[in-house]
């Protein structure tokens, strides 16, 4: 056995013609002959690889969770029940939870992290296009993209977002305005029932308040120009008032019959009893009214002739109730329906933005972003251990390459190949130099 120290080139071509085929020893014993080439090439890579090490811009991670919201219900008991149990009825609950779409809140609260809307309000808001160096919005949103990792557990549902950035600040509040905007983006989109139900009940509560103040404001008009303020008791209380003035009337004709048998009609007492009987019964007159239908003018303008409070009377005439009985009746009623269905539409208003505030899937946060302490970006000690390695790997495999090449025999066709090939390449980079040189 020849010692590798004294190997020659010779002797190692000879026992490689003699192995026809070089073998690890041999291929060892190659590159331990050139070993202080390799630990110059290893020795210059270290170097470089620590220089390009330190030279990369360190990355800071920020990572923050948060659990979407159950949205199951009462299914997601019954799917967790059949769960439980074993056999058929767990795979049962499995089938049953796939087809009804379990966590479905967690893929839908990925895809809106994942939206334009989201990236868009992202690069606006910390300007991440100089950030980034950026000239497109596009080329922005896939660097945005590059340095945000939003991952899943299948089995809770819990999401993680995690965000590098080379400021330890802007990776922290990167994280939470993904939080931010996810929550207003749910927000704005959310259509469930009872959204819908509030907006329609809204937009119908304000078309009641407007028809509430017109019928509200028509029976003002109508009970100040009639002086109809209460049919039913203003009817009971000018038939007693009516009562008691034919009453009166009564007595005062009794007494005016008894002064003429005993003065005659010229005596002072029975002409001022006659003028007694002629004010009650004026006022007789006054209170019953005429039977006739006022004109439609009398109504609208408030004359003298149709307004009990432009004569200075409290009341309307008594045959004249029946008739404003009916267009009072009328407007009450449609004053009392609006207040009814006003009512109604309040309650069920409020009842409908209770049940839009629990059906807005808001985020609830698990771990909030925090200012990263260390790097997580570059790895120096894996990297410079990668470069060096992959230097002297390279490096080595070019020895043995050269070696296997210079032992090829002249007259192969690759070899006469690479023997023309080589000085026209050589002739035209000499040339292309020379051009480039006199530019």
């Amino acid at each position: 056995m020849i010692p590798s120290s004294d190997l020659t080139t010779q002797e190692l071509d000879q026992t490689t013609q003699i192995g026809q085929e070089p073998t690890w020893a041999i291929r060892a014993m190659l590159l331990w002959k050139h070993r202080r080439e390799l630990a110059r090439v290893t020795t210059i890579s270290l170097l470089a690889s620590l220089a390009i090490s330190f030279v990369i811009p360190k990355q800071y991670k920020s990572t923050t969770s948060i659990m979407p919201p159950d949205e199951q219900g009462s299914s997601a008991i019954l799917l967790a029940a059949l769960a439980g149990h074993s056999g058929t009825l767990g795979a049962l609950g499995g089938l049953a939870s796939g087809l009804l779409g379990e966590h479905t809140s967690t893929a839908l609260f990925v895809d809106l992290l994942h939206s334009g809307t989201v990236s868009g309000h992202l690069i606006d808001r910390f300007n991440l296009q100089h950030v980034y160096h950026n000239r497109y919005r596009i080329d922005a949103a896939k660097h945005l993209a590059r340095c945000t990792k939003i991952t899943q557990d299948k089995k809770s549902g819990v999401i993680t977002i995690a965000v590098e950035d080379r400021s330890r600040v802007r990776a922290r509040d990167l994280a939470q305005a993904y939080l931010d905007e996810l929550n207003k983006l749910v927000t704005r989109t959310n259509t469930s029932t009872a959204h819908r139900e509030r907006v329609f009940i809204e937009k119908r509560l304000s078309a009641v308040r407007t028809n509430l103040e017109d019928a509200e404001l028509q029976l003002s008009q109508f009970s100040s120009k009639s002086s109809a303020i209460d049919i039913k008791e203003q009817t009971r209380a000018m038939v007693d008032a009516g009562a008691r003035v034919q009453a009166e009337l009564l007595v005062e004709r009794s007494g005016l019959q008894s002064l003429r048998q005993i003065y005659g009609d010229g005596n002072v007492r029975v002409r001022e009893t006659e003028a007694r009987i002629a004010s009650v019964q004026n006022e007789l007159a006054k209170m019953t009214g005429s039977s006739a239908p006022q004109p439609a003018h009398a109504m609208d303008d408030g004359d003298a002739n149709s307004s009990g409070d432009d004569r200075g009377e409290l009341y309307p005439p008594l045959r004249q109730l029946p008739r404003l009985a009916v267009p009072y009746a009328d407007l009450y009623r449609r004053v009392k329906v609006q207040e009814a269905v006003f009512e109604l539409l309040t309650q069920q208003y409020e009842m409908a933005r209770i049940q839009e505030a629990k059906d807005i899937p808001l985020v609830s946060v698990i771990d909030a972003p925090g200012i990263p302490e260390k790097k997580s970006f570059p790895p120096r000690l894996l990297l410079t251990l990668f470069l060096t390695f992959l230097s002297f790997a390279a490096t080595s495999a070019l020895i043995l390459v050269r070696d296997r090449w210079a032992k090829v025999d002249p007259r192969d066709p690759r070899k006469m190949l690479s023997a023309d090939v080589l000085p026209v390449l050589r002739r035209r980079i000499h040339s292309i130099r020379l051009k480039r040189g006199g530019a």
